[in-house]
């Protein structure tokens, strides 16, 4: 531990020192000598490096630095709408030869971000290959297996001997996204097989690439939900998957690098919708963006809190007749939202997952039932001993902690329920959102409360 402690300070030690230094070369507009300490960095650092600076100094950077080296900053750049401002910044020949060189499903995830007329414009004066490319690209619909797919791979035939296919690989892998899957087509231009790159090496020279493929491949239609392939690239461990067309023509491959930023991409959309909001927050938003994503759900729960509020006032009257009830209000509520919450994180994140088929997800709904029941009788236990020590009224402990009990059970249920049936009816579960669970179980467990108290009345009074 106290090396690696000693290591990271070292490794910090030294990207300051290239901070320091890079800034210095540019203060003194010394190109080669900035490049010869820009270009040791990792690719990663660089990029870093690169979107904290001001404006100017970007501007200035683009006249020392190639498209392809600015182009490997901007893959190094996780945020697209960030990428975006910085394509839409430079000089528009210059922006376009930048994602000529990037990996075109890259590029397309920074065009997909802008307006047509800036699509149309950077395609215009762009190299045609590479045009054309992005152009195939920008057809599929967003997040879907044919939007986040690369073409950059390497095929080859069934026919072909071990040799041939490694002098195509030695020329073509420059290019590729990855190296390590080689896909093998039939005269039709069909995927037939998949070729491991340990297993292309140990082969002799003319066995034929039929005869060490597998023939058994895993692929997916240019139309498959992304959230879909993520589960599916991590359920079989998968560094590529291969997409195809109806005719099981190969279209691309998705790397398991681009299923990291759908993985992060959609764990952040869930976690936002989770909170509430329709999308999450970014850096450079203005208050009014922030308003405008967060309050159309505040209205909903306002709505939702008035009705709770006219539930109460239907029981004034027993409220006036024994106001300590309403000390434990808060109390029921918070825990039937806190339940309820809990039985939602579980169901969404196992929904989300591919967890549940539809024998698990009635065994998911069946054990938050009982793990709600087990928490309702002894939270409902504990509850009425502390009320009757503390207030010394064995029938106002009885009457709250049935309640809380009766709530916890039904809240539980209402958490795994309601997000199973949002994906039942193919809506995303993640919608049914914490504050929207706990306005529901508010309801519920006020209902609950003063119909148990109103049978209590006589024993109240």
């Amino acid at each position: 531990m106290e090396t690696n402690h000693r290591y990271d300070k070292d490794y910090e030690k030294q990207y300051e020192q290239h901070w320091k230094k890079l800034q210095q070369q540019l203060k003194r507009e010394n190109m080669e000598g900035f490049r010869n300490e820009f270009l040791d960095m990792h690719s990663y650092d660089q990029a870093m490096f690169f979107i904290e600076q001001k404006k100017s100094i970007r501007l200035q950077i683009y006249t020392y630095l190639s498209p392809e080296e600015i182009a490997d900053i901007m893959e190094s750049i996780d945020e697209e709408e960030q990428t975006r401002e910085l394509i839409s910044e430079m000089d528009p020949r210059f922006a376009s030869m930048v994602l000529a060189e990037m990996s075109a499903d890259n590029a397309v995830d920074i065009l997909n971000e802008m307006d047509k007329d800036h699509i149309a414009s950077f395609l215009t004066i762009m190299d045609t290959s590479a045009a054309d490319e992005i152009k195939h690209l920008l057809h599929y619909e967003e997040k879907t297996a044919g939007s986040i797919m690369t073409t950059e791979f390497i095929a080859t035939y069934k026919t072909n001997t071990a040799k041939q296919t490694m002098q195509q690989l030695k020329e073509q892998a420059p290019d590729a996204e990855t190296i390590y899957y080689l896909y093998v087509l039939d005269e039709d231009k069909r995927l037939v097989g998949v070729l491991s790159l340990r297993d292309l090496i140990v082969a002799p020279e003319d066995t034929k690439i039929e005869r060490i493929m597998m023939e058994k491949v895993v692929a997916v239609s240019a139309g498959k939900d992304q959230e879909e392939i993520a589960q599916m690239m991590r359920d079989y461990d998968f560094l590529a998957l291969p997409v195809v067309d109806f005719q099981d023509h190969l279209l691309g491959i998705i790397t398991v690098d681009d299923i990291m930023d759908v993985m992060e991409e959609e764990a952040s959309d869930d976690y936002s919708k989770l909170a509430g909001v329709s999308d999450m927050d970014k850096p450079n938003d203005t208050a009014l963006i922030s308003v405008k994503k967060r309050l159309p759900w505040l209205v909903i729960l306002l709505f939702l809190g008035m009705f709770t509020a006219s539930l109460i006032g239907r029981f004034e009257e027993t409220l006036n007749q024994v106001a300590v009830l309403a000390i434990f209000i808060p109390l029921i509520a918070g825990m039937a939202g806190n339940s309820g919450t809990q039985a939602l994180a579980v169901a969404v994140r196992g929904l989300a997952n591919g967890d549940y088929g539809k024998q698990g997800k009635m065994k998911l709904v069946l054990r938050e039932a009982s793990t709600g029941f087990i928490n309702g009788v002894i939270c409902g236990l504990l509850i009425t001993l502390v009320i009757y020590v503390w207030k010394h009224d064995i029938y106002l402990g009885v009457l709250v902690g049935i309640s809380i009990a009766a709530t916890l059970f039904v809240a539980t249920i209402a958490g795994a329920l309601v997000p199973i049936f949002m994906d039942r009816i193919k809506i995303d579960p993640a919608v049914a959102s914490g504050p929207f669970i706990t306005t529901i179980n508010d309801i519920i467990s006020i209902l609950i409360y003063f119909s148990m108290a109103t049978l209590f009345m006589k024993y109240l009074i």
